[in-house]
């Protein structure tokens, strides 16, 4: 038996102390009046015998765990599990929460161990066994190949494997070697994990710019927003008696300041005022286009319209940050204000970072991801909103914010006015759920036009290139893409290495800029920053991912050399000896492969050029008093926005002073790009 010592909760919460009942169990197995749970006051909020443990106050948002056991449980759509198992389940947790192996994330723990252990024991409740008996009872053993999710069939597995070594801890298996070898040898096929969909370039611009749009129309009424809200507030808590009053009590329709009444004489008697419908106040604040332009007219709920203005900017720049930063929708959620910090680097300048919280792999509340310099928008307009919000969150006594969350509150929370709908229930440590961005996309439908986010053939075209398994059932031609937060995590990382594709705006030559100070800053060893490995993993295999695709495109007649149709022969030769782009991308990172977008095509050398090839095409073409690079590859699909760019370049060259290096520069480019074109157009 392991001494008590050696158990202990490895979760990072202020709320548990080696002095805490819950830090560690009294003894083991736990009497079932153990509180694993309490409050900042101490007070118990789950005992271990309970059929659920709420972990709300450790996670800061809502988790719990169902044991299935609960009087009202047969009812519900969690399946039923009986007592006798659920308290064996309840041992298990205990021991995987605070044993010598102790996670450091409830959220982590759940999907990996809970989730799939309590389908086992939900089968074993189902067939009328214990699952300490699982054993004895072959035709029961033999569905759980099928019950075991496939995502999670080998984690669970090894755990499985932990269990059997800690038997005599435990007091019961659940498996033994030979149960645990059936289970291998019976897996499913091979798990397929689909990937998630990549917004195609049209779409995803659009999405940018109109997020852009709505953060810059706030921050050019930021003044007025603040001014109406303050005045609002002062309002209401004038007819309450005061604001403390006002967070506290409950609401009335006839202290309401923004309602017609007939007799306002009877009600200035009372102390009270009175401005009428909304409408008036906003039209005296400057505010009535604004709201109508993007929350709709007004309706009879007229002040509400403020509150779903503020959350539609909290929305927005939560979409706006995720887009340009590579982080999880949880993890923008949990920004603070004081989040955007700027990095001088002797080579790259200023590069803007975001500093916040990753719990899922690691625990690290200074994680940094960096960033486009166009957030600052964002930033700006969540921080305005959460300020105003804080004025009534830190009056009301159950949301109850701490100094530091009075000080830096989050970006993103609850609408918290007096006039919003809905009932506080929650204090500000519990963290709102993040709806998913279609719900964004419904909710607010002046933000997106839902015609201009209509999928075509050319976006299905794309978007299958970069996503083989794209589900055609879900996204068709004719229908609205189907937005996603973690959409905009991929995408952005895709289009960090396949910029080229991305030139036909200026949000798409933006997020070209992302792609020289990210992967370079990903890149320094000598940096002080300690940057996010998982977004640094997803943007490297991205790049791979990308470059394999792109390889796999020089097979085709796309791709033509400027010195004619043996000089690609032999590339392709010495590049591509597979016909599978994932084989591709392996061989990429192997480096034993090598391919590089440039704005006119692609370059094939394996070691580093020192020419850009994206910044400036002359030495690819030959333009700057060479020949081309043996190197280069030019791409037909490029040659739109190669028109576009070679338009702005005579435009620019005509106010650039004869013979000074820019227009220098500026005419070995034109150059290159009409050798481009001479090339590609001799070739056809």
């Amino acid at each position: 038996m392991i001494p008590l010592e050696q158990f202990g909760l490895a979760i990072d919460t202020p709320l548990v102390t080696p002095s805490s009942r819950s830090y560690r169990p009294p003894s083991f197995p736990p009497p079932r009046d153990w509180v694993v749970v309490e409050d900042a006051q101490g007070n118990p909020v789950s005992r271990w015998g309970d059929p659920i443990w709420r972990f709300d106050l450790w996670v800061g948002a809502p988790v719990c765990l169902n044991f299935g056991d609960g009087p009202n449980n047969k009812a519900s759509s969690i399946a039923h599990i009986d007592q006798a198992n659920a308290d064996l389940l309840r041992l298990l947790v205990t021991w995987k929460l605070w044993g010598p192996r102790s996670p450091i994330s409830v959220r982590s723990m759940i999907s990996a161990f809970f989730t799939p252990f309590r389908s086992i024991f939900s089968l074993c409740s189902r067939e009328g066994i214990l699952a300490s008996d699982l054993m004895r009872y072959s035709a029961v053993r033999e569905k759980l190949p099928k019950t075991l999710a496939p995502s999670r069939y080998d984690s669970t597995v090894a755990e499985l494997h932990r269990l059997l070594d800690a038997r005599q801890e435990l007091g019961f298996i659940l498996l033994d070697q030979h149960g645990i070898k059936d289970l291998v040898n019976n897996k499913p096929q091979q798990h397929a994990k689909k990937q998630t969909a990549y917004i195609p370039p049209r779409i995803w611009a659009y999405q940018v710019n109109r997020l852009h749009e709505c953060l810059n129309e706030y921050i050019a009424h930021q003044q007025q927003v603040e001014k109406c809200f303050h005045f609002c507030i002062d309002a209401f808590a004038r007819n309450y008696g005061s604001l403390s009053a006002l967070m506290s009590e409950k609401k009335l329709s006839s202290k309401s300041p923004f309602r017609v009444i007939a007799d306002r004489k009877l009600a200035s008697e009372k102390g009270r005022i009175h401005y009428g419908h909304f409408d008036d106040t906003a039209d005296k604040f400057g505010l009535s286009d604004l709201l109508s332009r993007w929350v709709g007219r007004s309706n009879s709920v007229g002040l509400t319209r403020l509150t779903s203005y503020l959350s539609l900017i909290q929305f927005a720049g939560l979409a706006y940050i995720c887009n340009f930063s590579l982080m999880r929708i949880e993890e923008a959620s949990s920004l603070r204000l004081g989040c955007l910090d700027w990095e001088d680097d002797e080579k790259l300048g200023r590069i803007p970072i975001l500093i916040g919280e990753t719990t899922k792999t690691v625990q690290d509340n200074d994680a940094r991801w960096p960033t486009s310099p166009s957030v600052q928008v964002a930033i700006d307009a969540m921080s305005s909103v959460a300020r105003l919000r804080m004025r009534c969150a830190e009056q009301n006594p159950v949301v109850s914010p701490t100094e530091r969350d009075k000080a830096n509150p989050y970006l993103y929370g609850r609408s918290y006015e007096p006039w919003a709908p809905g009932h506080i229930t929650r204090s500000y440590t519990i963290r709102r759920q993040i709806p998913y961005y279609k719900y964004v996309f419904d909710s607010f439908p002046n933000l997106f036009d839902k015609e201009k986010i209509k999928i075509t053939q050319e976006d299905i075209k794309i978007a299958k290139l970069v996503t083989p398994t794209l589900n055609l059932d879900e996204f068709q031609v004719g229908s609205t893409w189907p937005l996603a937060w973690h959409q905009l995590r991929r995408t952005g990382a895709v289009n960090m290495f396949a910029s080229g594709i991305l030139s036909n705006s200026s949000m798409q030559y933006l997020m070209k800029h992302c792609n020289r100070l990210m992967p370079l800053y990903y890149g320094k060893e000598h940096t002080k920053l300690c940057l996010n490995n998982e977004a640094r993993d997803l943007v490297l295999n991205s790049m791979y991912e990308v470059m394999g695709k792109e390889i796999q495109g020089l097979l085709s007649d796309r791709f033509v050399s400027p010195y004619g149709d043996k000089r690609k022969e032999m590339i392709v030769v010495n590049l591509v000896t597979e016909s599978d782009a994932k084989r591709f991308s392996e061989s990429a990172k192997r480096g034993e492969i090598s391919f590089r977008s440039t704005r006119i095509g692609g370059c094939t050398k394996r070691e580093a050029c020192s020419y850009g090839g994206y910044e400036s095409i002359s030495h690819c073409a030959g333009s700057d008093g060479g020949q081309p690079c043996v190197y280069a590859l030019y791409d037909r699909d490029k040659a739109d926005s190669n028109k576009k760019y070679l338009t702005s370049l005579e435009k620019r060259l005509l106010d650039a002073p004869v013979g000074s290096p820019l227009r220098l520069s500026l005419e070995a480019e034109k150059r290159g790009l009409e050798e481009y074109f001479d090339v590609i157009s001799s070739r056809s």
